[in-house]
């Protein structure tokens, strides 16, 4: 009985040690946190990313013209169980109600989240640029034509 004390705790110690290393899928997108702007003539995007614990990052994705906020949604990253989901919510459109995109690949640059069902966007991806720049992009169907948008946007001070 004593020589299986040492294995088992050996085997105990490894168990501990590869359960530290394994980063949750939604703790690659720590980059993401953050208040990002892309500032222009024409007005300004910002998305003001938090996290609110282990398994949550809550976003605000804004458009403002001069003074006027003429757009804006409530974002959330959730991790449920092996699976992230990107969740949107804009107020009048899908009765209120959020459309969720699935993370089909992440590391530790570029996030893709799809919702193959959803005609606009069906794809939205996050790809960081360096630590103070990030590039969102929206992909679907509009009007029966394949639109793709970028916004890249930069570490705000």
């Amino acid at each position: 009985m004593k020589s299986i004390k040492p294995i088992l705790t050996i085997f105990i110690l490894f168990s501990i040690l590869q359960s530290c290393k394994n980063k949750s899928q939604i703790e690659e997108a720590n980059w993401f946190i953050g208040d990002w702007e892309n500032a222009s003539d024409e007005g300004s995007f910002r998305e003001i990313w938090t996290k609110k614990n282990d398994s949550v990052y809550s976003g605000l994705s804004i458009v403002v013209i001069e003074q006027d906020t003429v757009f804006y949604e409530n974002v959330s990253l959730e991790q449920k169980n092996d699976s992230v989901f990107y969740n949107v919510s804009v107020k009048g459109q899908n009765k209120d109600q959020a459309v969720s995109f699935y993370l089909t690949s992440s590391d530790n640059d570029k996030l893709v989240f799809e919702n193959p069902n959803h005609d606009y966007p069906s794809k939205i991806t996050y790809s960081k640029v360096s630590k103070d720049s990030i590039v969102a992009e929206i992909f679907g169907l509009k009007d029966g034509k394949k639109i793709t948008e970028s916004f890249p946007m930069s570490r705000k001070q």
